[in-house]
């Protein structure tokens, strides 16, 4: 693993290799800045990610070039309602010797790009669950480690909702964030038609390797937080858990169920890494704040009431913060 004189050091490496990667990833993507940060956010913080966002707004091109801007190895999965969950993980196979073999599925590599992920049954999607939280798969009994650092990257798509099935609440809570994806704007989709009907072709350029990464990965998690932040973020995923006693007044108006302890880990380990990509040495309550919409707005749940008078998940966290 690679090694820094100090701690200071190393989140000054680790902010100058930020800056060349959305340096790298601008080459390619244009817009979307706050999805890239995010996005290598959760890299930085050994997190998965969900994209959702309507067809054609770059969401597969994005992880694809960020990819290529990391010197790890790539896999995409293109989920199908016929897709089992063994053409995800491998099966065994009869070698030549008759004797039986494990052949590695699309899921051994370090960057998994899931691909319309709600468009294969439960099943299949389940497969990826033990991969994602325990970094290995069990095969026949026997279990294989996974390569790290890994990172489930996956796309959604909203809008159509005819045979697809919802991911359910048990795999969105191991997503760290729920990115959302809006149309670019006016001028940003000018630049994109002009970059992408043109026959110039960009290359992206490896920026930083496995090694180092995991070496920031470590950094993270050593970022001092004081007191009063982790108090800030333990107690607004408490405001969202209705006929609680933190609980907020619209929480017990308008939702179902509130987020578990997973999104108040992911609050400070984002936080610690949104100062540190900030230039800062500690998160304060703004960094909880900068990352709290997409961490929490998959783990709460509406209620009825709050569907029939059209009030939406954002709306609710944006109250709560």
């Amino acid at each position: 693993m690679v090694q820094y004189n100090s701690d200071v050091a190393a989140a000054e490496a680790l902010n100058e290799s930020y800056k060349r990667l959305k340096s790298e990833i601008s080459k390619v993507v244009i817009g979307q800045d706050d999805t890239v940060r995010l996005l290598l956010t959760a890299i930085f913080c050994q997190g998965h990610c969900l994209l959702v966002g309507v067809p054609g707004l770059a969401k597969t091109l994005l992880i694809q070039t960020i990819a290529g801007a990391l010197d790890l190895s790539f896999n995409r999965i293109q989920f199908t309602p016929d897709l089992m969950p063994s053409d995800i993980l491998g099966s065994e196979t009869l070698d030549q010797n008759r004797s039986f073999k494990f052949i590695k599925g699309p899921v051994f590599a370090n960057i998994i790009l899931a691909d319309e992920i709600n468009r294969t049954p439960p099943k299949t999607q389940s497969a990826l669950l033990e991969a994602m939280q325990e970094y290995s798969v069990t095969i026949a009994g026997q279990k294989y480690p996974l390569g790290r650092p890994f990172f489930v990257l996956a796309t959604q798509n909203p809008i159509e909702q005819e045979g697809t099935y919802p991911l359910p609440e048990a795999q969105l809570d191991r997503f760290m964030f729920n990115i959302w994806l809006d149309y670019p704007s006016y001028q940003s989709e000018l630049d994109i038609v002009r970059s992408t009907t043109s026959d110039e072709r960009y290359q992206v350029q490896k920026v930083i390797s496995g090694d180092e990464i995991q070496a920031f990965q470590h950094l993270v998690r050593r970022v001092p937080v004081v007191d009063n932040v982790v108090e800030y973020a333990v107690k607004l995923v408490h405001k969202t858990r209705p006929n609680t006693e933190l609980a907020h007044p619209d929480t017990n108006q308008y939702l179902e169920w509130g987020a578990g302890p997973r999104a108040s880990q992911a609050l400070i380990l984002a936080a610690k890494c949104n100062a540190l990509l900030n230039g800062k040495y500690s998160p304060d309550i703004e960094d909880v704040k900068a990352v709290a919409l997409p961490i929490l707005r998959h783990r709460v749940v509406r209620n009825f009431k709050a569907e029939a008078e059209g009030i939406t998940i954002d709306l609710l966290i944006k109250r709560l913060l």
